[in-house]
């Protein structure tokens, strides 16, 4: 099977063609393929690369090399860079030039090495990329932060358009007009892998599964395996069984959440908590449920969004949602909380609108440190953007059929927002003065540039 295709890895020679003398640090969930992708980007843009996964036995030797490196006697000459001196004894090829990557997987797990992060970066000529979860840093003690020595990306699941770029139909996909103006089986055949990528989202070793069998049963397997890993992995940062066993009942939770709160909750713990909370053994507490949204959300596997008050941009209500950051996650849980077929195809059609929207939040094409839904006149829009390219209001609906958002009309008719974008799964898309319908499956090519009237 050919390699999957990350637009990260542009990212990764935008970085080494602007180098700016910070190390790099490689954020994602466990198994996005954080490894495998700047493994391969090292190789293929460096001279030499040096490797060392603190997890692993490279790690331990690493630590022994530093140990010997920096081992001084009162009265002794000092070691003159005794990291370059650990490098050159773990690795007799290294050699400070630009030509040169170290590359330290999992570095979390030492809070030694973390805390030499700015030493690499104004030590050396070599490049330094690092990756680490949040696994770890919150609990273990002796981290110093590297403030501006760092600059960080994000690896997150395949996107959909990923997906179908692994699957062969990328370019389908690029050439169909968001409007209407193509081909009726050129809209579903995309549609098709649409349907396909809801329910097994972009985790790549999912995706190779699909792609393998050809059994979405056989993917959504694959999920199960990399939440129970995830798991495990977390426990052994915890000393208390019972927030062990928290983690477990947590993420079905969050889904038997989005199920219930349409409107959002102002508490989202608090409303956890009901669910996951009985007052018969009164054993959970809500400083250990928030302490475990903390390390979900961390950990890039649960993300939030806030709430515009009766549309009022000026006036936002943050974290009072949440979705997962992976939809074929969220599928799998909404599975297990035993939602209706056409529930959950609500909710993930909505998850995966979020996930773009979450992206330009993160890129300042839209306002918010999350995308945000809205409330106006007792009635509820799925999500609500302003521009920051033009400062014009949208709303946001994804809805199935032909049904048109009332609240949305409304805000529309009021003034609240410009445009109002239908995203919905049974079209081919087009305009009707300010109300613009899209194919849910294209949103990864909306862009919100609209002007103002």
């Amino acid at each position: 099977m050919k390699d999957l295709k990350r637009d990260i890895y542009e990212s990764l020679l935008e970085w080494k063609k602007n180098y700016s003398g910070k190390v790099l640090e490689v954020e994602g969930a466990r198994q996005v393929g954080k490894t495998y992708i700047i493994s391969k980007f090292a190789r293929e843009n460096y001279k030499n690369c040096i490797y060392i996964n603190m997890a692993q036995t490279t790690g331990r030797d690493f630590l022994t090399c530093l140990d010997t490196a920096e081992q001084w006697k009162p009265g002794e000459i000092r070691v003159e860079k005794p990291i370059h001196k650990a490098l050159e004894l773990f690795d007799k090829s290294f050699a400070d030039t630009e030509e040169t990557i170290i590359f330290i997987d999992e570095i979390q797990e030492s809070a030694r090495v973390f805390s030499l992060i700015r030493q690499f970066a104004r030590e050396f000529q070599a490049h330094f990329i690092v990756t680490g979860s949040y696994l770890g840093k919150v609990i273990e003690k002796g981290y110093f932060l590297p403030a501006g020595d760092l600059d960080t990306i994000t690896l997150n699941t395949l996107s959909f358009e990923e997906f179908l770029d692994a699957a062969g139909k990328g370019e389908v996909y690029n050439k169909l007009d968001l409007y209407g103006e193509s081909k009726p089986e050129e809209y579903e055949e995309v549609k098709s892998f649409y349907k396909i990528y809801c329910q097994i989202g972009g985790y790549p070793t999912v995706v190779k599964k699909y792609l393998e069998t050809g059994s979405i049963q056989e993917a959504q397997k694959e999920i199960g395996g990399i939440i129970h890993i995830f798991v495990q992995e977390s426990e052994r940062y915890f000393d208390d069984i019972l927030q062990m066993n928290l983690l477990e009942q947590l993420l079905p939770a969050i889904a038997q959440l989005m199920l219930k709160e349409k409107k959002g909750s102002s508490d989202l713990v608090k409303e956890l908590s009901k669910i996951v909370f009985h007052e018969d053994t009164n054993r959970v507490t809500k400083t250990s449920i928030n302490h475990a949204i903390a390390w979900f959300y961390r950990s890039h596997i649960i993300g939030y969004c806030g709430k515009v008050n009766e549309g009022n941009i000026l006036n936002v209500t943050p974290n009072c949602r949440f979705y997962f950051c992976d939809v074929g996650a969220a599928f799998y849980f909404l599975n297990i909380a035993g939602a209706a077929p056409s529930d959950i195809e609500g909710i993930v059609n909505e998850n995966f609108v979020y996930l773009y929207l979450k992206k330009q939040a993160e890129s300042m094409m839209i306002a918010g440190n999350t995308p945000m839904f809205a409330s106006y006149q007792k009635g509820e829009l799925d999500f609500f953007v302003n521009s920051r390219m033009n400062y014009v209001n949208y709303a946001v609906e994804v809805k199935a059929g032909k049904n048109q958002g009332k609240t949305a009309m409304q805000m529309l008719r009021d003034g609240k927002v410009s445009y109002i974008y239908y995203l919905k799964g049974d079209t081919y898309g087009g305009c009707a003065g300010k109300i613009i319908t899209i194919p849910i499956y294209l949103m990864g090519r909306v862009a919100f540039d609209r002007e103002s009237e």
